[in-house]
C-alpha cells in the first residue's frame, strides 16, 4: 500500500510503516518456522474475557475509516470497522484469500466486471441498535471523497464513473451516481474499466458504514460508530490511547471473521521499540496479556531469544508481500546502458545484503520483483544469476561490451534511517560487491524525508537507488501496475514507476489481466508478466523481508496470515 505521505495521486501500492500501524502482519509463533500459530503461547483453548494490551511504537493516527489507509482494513482498525468484505483470517496462504463481510458474497460482477453487486447479510446493527443499510456504505465511501479526509487508498477515485471529480458529500449533496442503492440491502458499484481485483478494493476501510445523522466530519475519528466487535470509549493524543470495549449489538452469527475473545482492548503507543520488546519478553502483570502490532524483533534480540526456548516459542514469523531492490532511471546515463544494467545485476552479492538487512532469519534473498508467494503469482526467474555471492567475471565483461573495459564510477543514493532496509547497511554491502566487479560506488545518504522525495520525483530521481514495495492485496496486480505500467507515470506528484517505463505491450496485458475474475488464472499472468518485464534490468531485486514479533506469555491462538504477515488481533485471546 502506499505510505501515508506518498498519497498524491490516485492510484497504490504499500509501505510497511502505515501497514503496520494500522496492524497488518503476521504468522505463528512456534519457534519462528510454521504458518499456524494456534499451537504457540499459553497453554489451553481461547476463552471469552480478560484485556488484551497492545504495544506500538506508531499511535493509531486518523481512527476515521475515510481517512485509514491499511492493507485488508488493518489490525485495530478492523475490530471497530466492518466491511463488505475482508480478509481470510487463517494462517499462512490460506489468509490471502478474501471473504464476506458485512456482504453475503465477494460480489457478483456483470460480464466484463465493469460492475459489482453485493447484498448485505440480516441483522447488522451498529453499537447503538440501529440497522446498517447499504445508503449508509454509499455515503461512508462518498465522504472518503472529502478533502478534508483525505488519506485513504486512492482507488475509487480512478475506478468509479465520476469518481475522479467528486469531491465529497459536503460539497456534493448529490453523491456519487455510480454508487446505485436500489434497496436497504443492495448496492451497484459501477467502474469505468474492468476491475476483476474489485473484492480486494471492498476490504478497505472506506467501505466501512458510516451513519450519516452521527457523521461530525473531522471529529468523527473521536468517536466512530462501531460496525464490529468492539467500540471506541477512548481516544487520546490523536491515537496514542486507544481503549475499545465490546459493542453490545455486534452479532457473532453475522461475523464469521473476528473471534472477538477479549472483553477490552488498550491500545499504548509513542513506545521505544527496545521497550516494548523488553516489555513483551518479560511479560509482567497486564503485559502478559499483550502484543504488539508495529514492532519486530531486530538482529540481537532474536540472537538472545535464541537461546530461551521458552521465548523463542512466543516468536511470530510473518511473511508480507513486500520487496526491497535497487531502482534504476535509464533517463540517467550511465544507467540507459541495458549492459551496465545486467553488469550491476550479475554483481550483486545477496549474502551480503541479506546480513546487512539483518540476516537470514530477517531477509529472503530474492531475484524475482513479485513476493515469493503464490497469492501473487510468484513465478521463479533468475535471469541475471549471480549466484550467492555474486558474479564479478560476468559483470565485468558486460561492462566491457558495454564500453567500460577499466569498470566505471556511480553514486547510489538511500535513505540515512536505520530501517536496514534503504539504510546505509544495505547501501554498504551493495558498494562492496560492486567493487569486486570493478564498479567504485559512490554513497548518497540523504534524510528519509529528502531521501523519498526525490526517489519519488520523475524530474529529478537519481540514476541509481534503493528502493521497496509491498502490497495493498495479496495480488501481482497492486504490486506491478504502480512500478511498471506507463500510464501511471506522475510527472508532477510522486512516481514509483523508476524505470518510467511506457511499453505498450505491458499496458495492454495490464488491462487484459485486470478484465479477469478469475483469480488463480490471473495470479498466472502477473507472473508471466514479471518474468517478462525482468529480462529488461530495470530493477535488481534484492530481499524480501521477514517479520518476527513477540507476544506476551499468556496470549493464545495467533494467526498470521501471508496478507498481513503479522498477528491477526482479532484472533487472539488472553484467558
Amino acid at each position: 500500500m502506499y505510505p501515508k505521505s506518498q498519497i498524491s495521486r490516485a492510484v497504490a501500492a504499500a509501505a510497511v510503516s502505515i501497514v503496520l500501524a494500522g496492524g497488518a502482519v503476521a504468522c505463528g509463533p512456534d519457534g519462528g518456522t510454521a504458518k499456524s500459530g494456534a499451537k504457540a503461547g499459553a497453554a489451553g483453548a481461547p476463552q471469552k474475557g480478560g484485556t488484551l494490551t497492545v504495544l506500538n511504537s506508531e499511535p493509531q493516527n486518523d481512527f476515521d475509516p475515510a481517512r485509514l489507509y491499511t492493507s485488508g482494513g488493518g489490525n485495530v482498525p478492523s475490530l471497530v470497522f466492518r466491511t463488505l468484505t475482508t480478509r481470510n483470517r487463517e494462517n499462512g496462504a490460506a489468509g490471502t484469500e478474501v471473504v464476506p463481510d458485512l456482504a453475503t458474497d465477494t460480489g457478483r460482477p456483470n460480464a466484463d466486471a465493469t460492475e459489482w453487486t453485493y447484498t448485505l447479510k440480516d441483522g447488522l446493527k451498529y453499537e447503538d441498535g440501529t440497522p446498517i443499510t447499504t445508503a449508509d456504505i454509499k455515503y461512508g465511501i462518498e465522504r472518503s471523497f472529502a478533502a478534508e479526509l483525505s488519506g485513504g487508498a486512492p482507488y475509487l477515485r480512478d475506478w468509479l464513473v465520476g469518481g475522479e471529480k467528486y469531491q465529497g458529500p459536503y460539497k456534493d449533496k448529490n453523491g456519487l451516481a455510480s454508487i446505485v442503492t436500489p434497496d436497504a440491502k443492495t448496492i451497484v458499484f459501477k467502474l469505468r474499466k474492468p476491475e476483476g481485483e474489485f473484492p480486494f478494493v471492498a476490504t478497505q476501510t472506506q467501505f466501512a458504514p458510516v451513519p450519516k445523522a452521527k457523521d461530525t466530519g473531522a471529529k468523527y475519528e473521536e468517536h466512530p460508530v462501531s460496525s464490529g466487535p468492539y467500540k471506541v470509549v477512548k481516544n487520546e493524543n490523536d491515537g496514542e490511547r486507544l481503549v475499545l470495549e465490546r459493542n453490545p449489538n455486534w452479532s457473532e452469527a453475522t461475523d464469521a471473521e473476528r473471534k472477538a475473545y477479549p472483553d477490552s482492548i488498550d491500545v499504548r503507543s509513542g513506545l521505544d521499540a527496545a521497550v516494548i520488546n523488553q516489555r513483551l519478553s518479560t511479560s509482567s502483570g497486564a503485559d502478559a496479556a499483550a502484543v504488539t502490532t508495529d514492532t519486530n524483533l531486530g538482529p540481537a534480540e532474536l540472537a538472545q531469544i535464541g537461546g530461551n526456548a521458552e521465548l523463542a516459542a512466543r516468536v511470530g514469523t510473518g511473511h508480507f508481500g513486500y520487496t526491497n531492490y535497487l531502482a534504476f532511471n535509464p533517463k540517467v546515463k550511465p544507467f540507459d546502458n541495458p549492459k551496465v544494467r545486467q553488469a550491476i545485476s550479475y554483481a550483486i552479492n545477496r549474502t551480503s545484503v541479506v546480513n546487512a538487512a539483518g540476516g537470514s532469519a530477517l531477509a529472503e534473498a530474492a531475484t524475482t520483483f513479485l513476493p515469493n508467494q503464490a497469492a501473487f503469482g510468484y513465478t521463479p526467474y533468475d535471469h541475471f544469476p549471480a549466484g550467492k555471492t555474486g558474479d564479478a567475471a560476468k559483470a565485468k565483461e558486460l561492462l566491457k561490451q558495454a564500453g567500460f573495459p577499466n569498470g566505471l564510477t556511480v553514486t547510489l543514493t538511500h535513505s540515512t534511517a536505520q530501517n536496514r532496509q534503504t539504510s546505509p547497511e544495505v547501501a554498504t554491502a551493495v558498494q562492496q560487491a560492486l567493487a569486486a566487479a570493478g564498479i567504485t560506488v559512490k554513497l548518497a545518504g540523504l534524510e528519509n524525508n529528502a531521501f523519498n522525495e526525490l526517489r519519488w520525483d520523475a524530474k529529478k530521481a537519481p540514476g541509481f537507488f534503493i528502493s521497496r514495495w509491498g502490497a495493498d492485496w495479496p495480488s501481482g496486480g497492486p504490486f506491478l501496475a504502480p512500478i511498471f505500467d506507463g500510464r501511471q507515470i506522475v510527472t508532477n506528484g510522486s512516481n514509483y514507476n523508476h524505470a518510467q517505463l511506457n511499453d505498450p505491450a505491458v499496458n495492454k496485458e495490464v488491462d487484459e489481466i485486470n478484465k479477469l475474475t478469475d483469480l488463480a488464472a490471473a495470479a498466472k499472468r502477473w507472473g508471466a508478466l514479471d518474468k517478462k518485464i525482468g529480462e529488461q534490468a530495470l530493477d535488481v531485486p534484492l530481499f524480501h523481508p521477514v517479520y518476527k514479533r513477540l507476544v506476551g506469555k499468556s496470549v493464545k491462538n495467533v494467526v498470521i496470515s501471508d496478507w498481513t504477515g503479522v498477528l491477526d488481533i482479532s484472533q487472539v485471546s488472553v484467558k
